[in-house]
């Protein structure tokens, strides 16, 4: 994870819960984990999700699991639900969403970051700017795994992403664009 990605994760959570339940989907058991955010050093429980799961640090535990089907977990479980470079490689990313919404409690935040396009291209002032690149806008290159299959739009993030949650705030950082989005459940 970039470290401005980091950065971002670690300012929006100043307005979470940093005592509850944490989950991370896609959590890996490196220090640039967002479990590692210095805002749920005092959580009462983290955990993170990933394929390649389980594995075991000296702070929390990270379970094998599928997030599109987090059956592990009861209904409004979490405090806070942090997402990270996940739903592009999700072929079914709605049942996902579908699933977080679920297991966070109301009021309960939900932190995500994905990949998006943006603005068109344009050339240097004075340049005749040609169809092709009128058509295109700059994108994150294929990275392939475990599949890469979505980019998206500021307004997916808000409007489907956040869909069941007040938005809190939704920033574009680094170019090609990461959408990190911040919202808290109805």
């Amino acid at each position: 994870m970039s470290p401005e990605v980091f950065d971002v994760f670690a300012y929006m959570a100043r307005r979470c819960p940093g005592d509850g339940d944490i989950l991370e989907i896609g959590a890996t058991p490196t220090p640039d984990t967002l479990l590692a955010l210095p805002r749920f050093q005092d959580a009462r429980w983290r955990v993170g999700l990933d394929l390649s799961g389980p594995h075991e640090t000296p702070r929390f535990r990270i379970l094998a699991g599928q997030a599109n089907a987090m059956t592990m977990f009861e209904d409004a479980r979490f405090d806070v639900v942090l997402c990270n470079s996940v739903l592009e490689h999700d072929a079914r990313f709605w049942l996902t969403l579908a699933e977080i919404r679920r297991v966070i409690r109301p009021g309960g935040h939900f932190l995500v970051s994905v990949p998006g396009y943006g603005p068109m291209g344009t050339l240097a002032s004075g340049e005749d700017t040609p169809a092709w690149l009128e058509a295109t806008a700059p994108t994150l290159g294929l990275h392939d795994f475990p599949g890469d299959y979505y980019r998206f739009s500021q307004q997916a993030v808000t409007e489907v992403l956040l869909e069941g949650f007040i938005p809190v705030k939704a920033v574009s950082v680094m170019l090609p664009p990461r959408f990190i989005a911040h919202g808290i459940r109805r």
